[in-house]
């Protein structure tokens, strides 16, 4: 939970537990402030384009499964890719992600 959420809380047990009228002054304060960091937010990351997808793994380095003269498989992370480098490189060796063909990462020897 972000922490205009934890205001939004804080403001309701401020509500509860605090005696009149500071139960009401507390829980106006709270949720003025978690109001403002929703905004803030808000603003923040308002057009920022979402970065997914093959395209982020340019630049990335991983190791080969498997021989790739010029096609294999390569470990990026967690995740096993299809691969082509046209330089070749061996299995185990370190690779860097130069680009992709539709499902298939372009690599170069590191």
């Amino acid at each position: 939970m972000h922490s205009g959420g934890v205001l939004f809380l804080l403001a309701l047990a401020l509500l509860l537990v605090l005696p009149g009228p500071w139960n009401v002054v507390g829980a106006a304060v709270a949720v003025v402030l978690g109001v403002g960091e929703v905004s803030l937010w808000q603003r923040t990351v308002r057009g920022r384009k979402a970065e997914v997808g093959a395209e982020t793994l340019v630049g990335t380095q991983g190791t080969s499964l498997s021989p790739c003269r010029p096609e294999g498989q390569v470990q990026l992370g967690a995740e096993i890719w299809n691969a082509r480098c046209d330089a070749g490189v061996d299995a185990g060796q370190k690779v860097r992600v130069v680009g992709r063909r539709g499902l298939t990462l372009v690599v170069e020897r590191v």
